[in-house]
């Protein structure tokens, strides 16, 4: 095999989809996307927002069993495993409560794959085997951020190449639980209390409004908390108005904590990235996000990985909107 094409946020756009596996010379044979001399890694978070649930769900599990792909788990898959778990302490409740805000962002699966049917049990069953973290000769993928330590308490609490079992998923529900934290910072990256530090809430456009953002784990010469914060463009208060700079306070020791150290090139998605890959933002000569913002209208992006050491730009490969039907 030459290598992996490791791609990014699906979220039901299984036209987009199709488009890039051609693109990046994959054919359907048999019912399974494949290449002759490649293998495609999905980093996770296939479902939710896009139109296309069910053919996604059809297209990418097709090639994890014809053996022409693999899948990390993302976050909202993590959800929909939650969503459909009871909470044993709240008879009649889950362990994601189905409240109005959980059911808007869970809406595109309850409605296409239909809750309470056996396709929507059986994917959940297959959600349940995702692995959390790929380690591999030579890379690594995951949905949120590679972290050691989460990984050494994925693996002291999971079996290996089992079944996400219903006390796990318990656990990861509960916080301040060790489970909760692994799970917290895999799928859905490290975040930092902006309230400590006298900042006020935000509201990134079309979401609810927050105090913990995302650190910049990836950014390993950050020194000071506005280069180790990451606010996106149009992030506003909760008055509307634009969200001021953030302090240029020396960052703690702590939350320097999630820089990644490894010589393995780490892939990563999650972050609703928009335009072409920058660097620093996007990419470092040891890390790299591959999700920009497909079912928000941008592009599906995936990286071609050859055995390389260090990240190159020119890896990347997109499928524009308009030509994914084609």
């Amino acid at each position: 095999m030459d290598g992996y094409d490791i791609i990014g946020d699906v979220h039901g756009c299984a036209d987009k989809l199709k488009g890039l596996l051609r693109k990046l010379g994959y054919e359907n044979q048999g019912g399974a996307y494949s290449h002759p001399k490649r293998s495609a890694i999905f980093v996770g978070d296939l479902i939710d927002r896009g139109e296309q649930q069910v053919e996604t769900l059809k297209l990418v599990r097709a090639m994890v069993e014809a053996e022409s792909a693999q899948v990390v788990m993302g976050n909202h898959e993590f959800n929909a495993i939650s969503y459909d778990t009871r909470n044993p302490e709240l008879p009649g409740d889950f362990m994601r409560p189905h409240t109005d805000k959980n059911q808007a962002q869970h809406e595109a699966f309850i409605n296409q794959v239909r809750t309470d049917t056996e396709l929507c049990d059986e994917t959940i069953r297959w959600f349940r085997t995702l692995p959390l973290f790929l380690d591999l000769d030579g890379l690594r993928v995951v949905h949120a951020c590679w972290n050691d330590e989460a990984i050494r308490t994925i693996k002291q609490r999971m079996t290996p190449n089992t079944a996400m079992s219903t006390e796990f998923v318990i656990k990861s529900n509960q916080e301040k639980s060790d489970e909760h934290r692994a799970i917290e910072v895999l799928l859905k990256g490290p975040e930092l209390n902006l309230r400590n530090y006298g900042q006020p809430d935000f509201r990134i456009p079309g979401d609810h409004l927050r105090h913990e953002a995302r650190i910049r784990w990836w950014n390993a010469t950050a020194h000071t908390l506005s280069e180790l914060v990451e606010i996106a463009p149009g992030t506003t208060t909760e008055t509307g108005e634009p969200y001021p700079d953030l302090p240029d306070k020396e960052s703690t020791e702590e939350e320097k904590s999630y820089d990644y150290p490894g010589e393995k090139p780490v892939f990563y998605g999650h972050y609703w990235r928009t335009g072409e890959p920058t660097k620093d933002r996007d990419w470092t000569a040891k890390t790299a996000c591959v999700d920009f913002s497909a079912v928000r209208g941008g592009p599906l992006f995936a990286y071609q990985w050859s055995g390389e050491s260090e990240i190159v730009q020119e890896n990347y490969v997109k499928v524009e909107p308009e030509l994914s039907k084609s």
